[in-house]
């Protein structure tokens, strides 16, 4: 492919402009197209991509005469409905965001998509491309010596309003663990290089929006949890949510751990969030910790600036849309992120949430055979 490369968006709220945002740092690359129905998401989205024409459906988005891509950065549950909705006008390449879907009742609809469907699809997860976490991914397993323990701790702030406040509400969500988590849950089988087994959690909504009533109905998304993974490898896998913790220095705390040592990444949160008064922002870093000599060396993992600025996500969202476009392109062969690497994540997610609900281990078997 040569010239400009032209992307259809579908959703543009908060991600979505994000996308634009770091779209529009990649070489001759254009936002051509966008369906958004909500006025005032569209207008921030025609102000950054002053090129775009807007269409009032998918079907008279597929039908623009140059589009090469799609971004679906729409809410978590319509995002099976869409891709199957695009298939049934011609196939593109995609990028559509975390979570895959929402629940059990459509597998089928995109098992039959995976299976059919002829272009490149990409899952966005971009907590794989974190500065400090791909640091850590690409040292983990000679430092460590071969993982056996892996910790993820987020602690962060609540929930934002998204438009429409949908993501309120386990049914439109997926559950925290879906909508929020199947990034470490991505990011669990990457680091590994294992399938998960058994999954076991504890969590609640004790702190965030409990005051809060849309349409008579208070929300029920979770704010805090623990979630333990076993992998077929014999390595396991821990989960520390907290989303009434955005006074800590570092948002992620990743700790991968093996017989010769540990490795460490530790991430900020939005700089745009980081108190004025304290000064800059942290700087992630990596920390390497053997056993044998002893005496962790830290590394500062800075992030360029213009890449803080396109988003909330510590440059990760360019550095995933810099590989999705080699993709469209026809520069590498696959996407990083199957379809399946996204279906696992939401099923570890889900196998979270029953766990929490029934208080009991959850195999990711029975999911697969729902």
């Amino acid at each position: 492919m040569t010239g400009l490369t032209h992307y259809g968006i579908i959703g543009c709220g908060m991600m979505g402009h994000e996308h634009i945002k770091n779209i529009a740092l990649l070489p001759d690359t254009q936002v051509s197209v966008i369906f958004e129905p909500d006025t005032e998401m569209a207008a921030e989205a025609a102000r950054l991509a002053p090129n775009a024409v807007f269409a009032d459906s998918i079907q008279n988005l597929m039908a623009h005469p140059e589009l090469d891509c799609i971004v679906i950065a729409s809410p978590n549950f319509r995002h099976v409905e869409q891709l199957v909705e695009i298939a049934s006008h011609r196939a593109v390449p995609i990028l559509v965001e975390k979570p895959l879907f929402t629940s059990l009742e459509q597998l089928e609809a995109l098992n039959t998509f995976t299976e059919t469907y002829s272009a490149p699809v990409w899952v966005a997860m971009e907590y794989r491309y974190m500065p400090p976490i791909a640091a850590l991914l690409d040292c983990v397993h000679g430092e460590t010596g071969g993982l056996k323990m892996l910790t993820i701790r987020e602690h962060r702030f609540p929930f934002l309003h998204k438009v429409g406040d949908w993501n309120r509400f386990n049914h439109k969500t997926g559950g925290t663990f879906v909508e929020k988590c199947c990034h470490f849950f991505d990011l669990m089988r990457l680091c590994i290089g294992a399938e998960p087994v058994h999954v076991m959690a504890s969590g609640g909504q004790d702190a965030n929006h409990l005051d809060e009533t849309y349409e008579g109905q208070t929300p029920d998304i979770l704010d805090n949890g623990y979630v333990i993974v076993d992998f077929d490898n014999g390595a396991r896998a821990m989960l520390e949510l907290c989303m009434f913790a955005e006074g800590a220095t570092y948002q992620e705390e990743v700790s991968a751990v093996g017989p010769k040592g540990k490795v460490e990444a530790l991430v900020p949160g939005p700089g745009r969030f980081w108190p004025e008064h304290l000064g800059e922002a942290p700087i992630p870093k990596l920390i390497v910790s053997p056993r044998s000599p002893k005496g962790p060396e830290i590394r500062d993992i800075p992030v360029d600036p213009t890449l803080l600025e396109a988003g909330d996500h510590n440059g990760s969202t360019f550095y995933q849309h810099k590989g999705f476009l080699e993709l469209v392109r026809g520069e590498r062969a696959a996407p990083d992120v199957s379809l399946n690497d996204g279906r696992l994540a939401v099923l570890m997610g889900m196998a979270a949430q029953i766990s929490i609900a029934e208080k009991r281990v959850v195999t990711l078997a029975e999911l697969e055979t729902a």
